[in-house]
């Protein structure tokens, strides 16, 4: 049997659906929509008409990345070009709204005028330092204002100096945050094709799934999240190291590629086992355990270097590495190690016992343990060739989020990324592509706290969701392709 790809000699519709050119058009409709709907919140619309709005355009990208998602894994479809083109569309409008889905960025700028006013921003929380009357203190969480900040001494540079550059002013620093995680966006569109060849895979869907993916337009470019530098960083350090370890070794491309992810764990540490990755790549070239235990140590010895570096060069110190932890302080419901707490001291207060806390910490006890067993697992794979290095960084990646104490729904992409350009056709890939539609539809865009408000946002799914469906039926009718 002839091992040659297949060859469409025309273009399959999938299920009848409109051309993949209608599908981009319902996407940046669908931005539109959402973009409009903020801002006519912002100006003051009351009533369900801002939210319902907001949700339909939501509902409109992801059916459109859905059903072009179909002609991509059907080989129907333009080729990378066009799809990073339609990216670029569909980011347009995001770049000038405010923060959507979530208000970290606002932390990201407390926490920059905390280093800014010459406190250290992994010691103090932004209320402690600036006070409860500040303006940017009050854009803060409840739950962020006074612990400092968890993230590593690159990215607590990149937060002063845009505290410095704006003067305080949160849209300058807004912008700033946006400008710099769409850095990160450039970078991760840049490496995935780069990945997937190295994977053997195809860089066509690899986009689509983990670049064109609503998780990257909502977390990335309208949540301005600086997951996007840190994978950023990491996906393109593991291409160029990647291909720096092919027939014979290309020392300064190794080394540029190790610095990259290095650099990448220096914005958020998850980063880190990419290093493995790359070592445990380089040590197969002899297929030595001595080699393996030489790479691994070599890694570690250039990350404490690059730590070391950066964090005497940016000042910031080293008060980072004991603030790692900070993250954890708020009890994530979608984390699976907080399960355990909150089912036990469920169980535990109907009998007057408060141990839910208490359950929480054994439970993020026991994740990491199986964070550690499940990475050793995984290399051992990459090891003994089982898997490629791609597949090994974006299964390491998905049991750090599964086990780890805070899952978000952004979190998602630090797996999903390197798995888009990895895994081939079959059950897992399916199982990824559900998670990333459902997981884009698991935050609201605007709203934040709606206690009080629950019937409100019910009627906004309910008007949403007929949008989505109308559109969903008009696509059908539109059945001829590009």
């Amino acid at each position: 049997m002839s091992s040659q790809p297949v060859t469409l000699s025309r273009p399959v519709r999938f299920f009848g659906f409109a051309s993949a050119g209608s599908l981009r058009w319902t996407g940046f409709g669908g931005v539109l929509l959402l973009a409009a709907a903020v801002y006519a919140g912002a100006a003051g619309m009351s009533g369900v008409l801002p939210f319902a709005g907001g949700i339909a355009g939501v509902g409109l990208v992801v059916l459109a990345w859905a059903l072009l998602g179909g002609r991509v894994l059907a080989s129907d479809t333009p080729d990378a070009g066009w799809l990073k083109r339609t990216l670029a569309l569909w980011c347009g409008p995001l770049l000038a709204v405010p923060p959507l889905f979530s208000g970290d960025v606002f932390s990201y700028l407390a926490q920059g005028a905390v280093a800014a006013h010459g406190f250290d921003l992994n010691v103090v929380g932004p209320q402690q330092a600036l006070g409860s009357a500040s303006d940017i203190v009050g854009r803060v969480s409840v739950y962020w204002r006074e612990t400092p900040s968890p993230y590593g001494p690159l990215f607590g540079a990149v937060e002063r100096v845009i505290a410095q550059v704006s003067g305080g002013n949160p849209i300058v620093g807004v912008a700033l945050h946006r400008l710099v995680e769409v850095a990160g966006l450039v970078l991760i569109a840049w490496a995935v094709p780069r990945l997937a060849a190295a994977a053997g895979a195809s860089p066509r869907v690899a986009l689509w799934l983990g670049v064109l993916n609503p998780l990257v337009l909502w977390h990335v470019v309208a949540g301005m999240h600086n997951d996007a530098l840190m994978i950023g960083l990491m996906v393109a350090g593991v291409a160029v190291a990647l291909e720096a370890v092919g027939d014979r070794i290309r020392w300064w491309p190794l080394a540029g590629g190790v610095l990259l992810i290095a650099l990448g764990a220096e914005v958020k540490v998850p980063a880190l086992v990419a290093l493995a990755v790359v070592g445990t790549a380089l040590a197969r070239r002899r297929g030595r355990i001595g080699e393996f235990l030489l790479a691994g140590a070599g890694m570690v010895v250039v990350f404490v270097a690059v730590s070391a570096a950066v964090s005497l060069a940016t000042g910031i110190g080293f008060s980072w590495v004991s603030a790692l932890t900070t993250s954890g302080a708020v009890n994530s419901w979608m984390a699976p190690t907080n399960w355990f707490g909150f089912l036990v001291g469920g169980v535990g207060s109907l009998f007057g016992a408060h141990i839910t806390q208490t359950m929480i910490g054994v439970g993020k006890i026991i994740g990491y343990v199986l964070t550690a067993a499940g990475i050793v697992v995984v290399l051992r794979s990459q090891w003994t060739g089982r898997i490629d290095p791609v597949r090994s960084l974006g299964l390491m990646l998905s049991v750090v989020v599964i086990f780890g104490p805070v899952v978000q729904p952004w979190y998602l992409l630090w797996a999903a990324i390197p798995l888009a350009a990895s895994l081939p056709a079959g059950r897992v890939r399916s199982v990824l592509i559900a998670l990333v539609a459902v997981f884009s539809l698991v935050l609201p865009p605007v709203g934040g706290n709606f206690s009080g408000r629950v019937g409100l946002l019910v009627l906004a799914y309910v008007i949403g969701l007929a949008v989505v469906v109308a559109a969903f039926f008009g696509l059908r009718k539109l059945s001829t392709v590009d």
